[in-house]
């Protein structure tokens, strides 16, 4: 196996079609943020488009019990790999130190064997639809036919608020038994080339590992998009991240080349009348509202931002005063001293704390925490553990605030999910949980409202 220098501080490494690299032949950044990486080699990143990609035929059996060793190995760190490249994480990711640690250590439950047998039942009906051609009969012609998930080429631009990301963007990839690139993003530079890393540690030779390739660049730099967004390479485009990273990434989709978006979202709760029937009922909210406030130190897209609470702005103050300390509380991916609110957030807050009745904070900039209620949401984007608590006379107000922009909505108690769902889906919300439940994500259910496995492969039909 290649040694990765993962000791060299800020040192990234690239992954050509399975096999690690090392160099520091191209540099990035200043400062304590300089990194720098191999020379970017663009033929060695790609498959020739006439012959199959290795995992094409691969059975996903195999694949399975690949991941689930990949997912051994994570754990169990022989090499001292993960260890490395978390260190070297710490040195360039924003997130706080003990969150990144437990996402590192959490990389290995992605691989699954029960949720990627669910992942395949759920989203495409089944094994067989990937190993080979499903009959389908009853069609109206009288005819039969047979279809089949064809395994697509597919680049892969990834956002960078989380190692998990890469994590689950190649456990699709290899199910659909695709090729793949991976563009690692500048705020995550080392998770998915770990997670390469490892299927070339456990399986140097096998057709998956062998169908993966991951590599940083800047985002639109069109020297080298321009060459590799295209049909003459891939079929699709999986986009996470910012509108900027979606407006360059759009720029190339056209006949042949489809844009797979996993676009930026904004996350809300919704708090009933019935929070306030008690102290402890005011408590019981304010828990599991800072439980999806805080995922990720609120930096994911399903971390609430917005409380919608039920009642007047004395309520909601009773609210925001029992949440402020529930945000200071560790958590299994939240820190209880996070990073300091960002200067263009306070200025924001500072603004507000003069306009009382209209507004309180509760709450400073250190990191612990802060909580702002105002009469309309604010129109700074909540971050870093900061809370917005907005009183509505009845749920229903809400929905005015939900957009096809919104993903996870938190609904307490769990009694009023009914009444609400199919409102908050016609608005556009792709997720309805029970408050405090958005930081379990299971797989094999939408994620932003589709399928991805079913967009990450090509639908072939046999007819007649």
């Amino acid at each position: 196996m290649t040694t990765l220098e993962t000791d060299t501080p800020n040192r990234v490494w690239h992954v050509q079609r399975g096999v690690p690299v090392s160099g520091d032949e191209r540099s990035f950044g200043s400062g304590a943020g300089r990194f720098v990486t191999p020379a970017l080699d663009l033929d060695a990143l790609v498959w020739p488009r006439n012959d199959p990609g290795p995992a094409f035929g691969t059975p996903v059996a195999e694949i399975m019990d690949l991941l689930e060793e990949l997912g051994s190995w994570l754990d169990r760190d022989p090499d001292g790999l993960v260890a490395g490249a978390l260190a070297a994480a710490r040195r360039t990711n924003p997130l706080p130190a003990g969150v990144l640690t437990e996402a590192y250590a959490s990389l290995g439950r992605t691989f699954s064997r029960r949720a990627m047998e669910f992942m395949i039942e759920q989203e495409l009906g089944g094994p067989d639809v990937l190993d080979g051609w499903r009959t389908i009969t009853g069609l109206p012609s009288g005819r039969s036919a047979r279809v089949r998930a064809f395994p697509a080429r597919v680049v892969h631009v990834l956002a960078g608020n989380a190692p998990g990301v890469g994590a689950v963007s190649l456990l699709r990839a290899a199910l659909t038994k695709g090729v793949n690139l991976f563009k690692l993003p500048s705020n995550d530079l080392y998770s998915t080339s770990l997670l390469l890393a490892g299927l070339h540690a456990v399986a140097p030779g096998h057709p998956t590992t062998r169908s993966c390739s991951a590599a940083y660049w800047r985002g639109g730099d069109t020297e080298v998009e321009s060459v590799l967004f295209r049909p003459q390479f891939f079929d699709k485009l999986a986009a996470w991240g910012g509108e900027a990273s979606l407006r360059s990434a759009r720029a190339y989709v056209g006949p042949g080349f489809e844009l797979v978006s996993f676009d930026p979202k904004t996350s809300v709760s919704l708090i009933g009348k019935e929070a306030f029937g008690s102290a402890a009922a005011v408590a019981e909210a304010a828990e599991a509202a800072a439980r999806d406030i805080m995922l990720m130190d609120q930096q994911a897209c399903a971390a609430s931002r917005f409380q919608y609470v039920e009642g007047s702005a004395e309520d909601a103050d009773r609210f925001a005063a029992a949440l402020l300390p529930r945000l200071g509380v560790a958590r299994r991916l939240g820190s209880a001293v996070g990073n300091p609110v960002p200067a263009e957030i306070r200025a924001e807050v500072e603004a507000l704390r003069d306009l009382a009745p209209y507004a309180r904070v509760f709450g400073g900039y250190e990191g612990h925490g802060l909580v702002v209620r105002t009469e309309e949401p604010v129109d700074f984007h909540p971050e870093c553990k900061v809370a917005n608590v907005v009183p509505v006379d009845r749920l229903e107000d809400a929905l005015g605030r939900i957009t096809v922009a919104t993903q996870s909505v938190g609904v307490h108690p769990a009694s009023r999910k009914e009444s609400l769902r199919d409102a908050l889906a016609a608005a556009g919300a792709q997720r309805v949980l029970t408050l405090g439940d958005v930081p379990v994500v299971e797989a094999g259910l939408p994620h932003d409202g589709f399928y991805p496995l079913q967009r990450l492969v090509r639908w072939v039909s046999d007819e007649g």
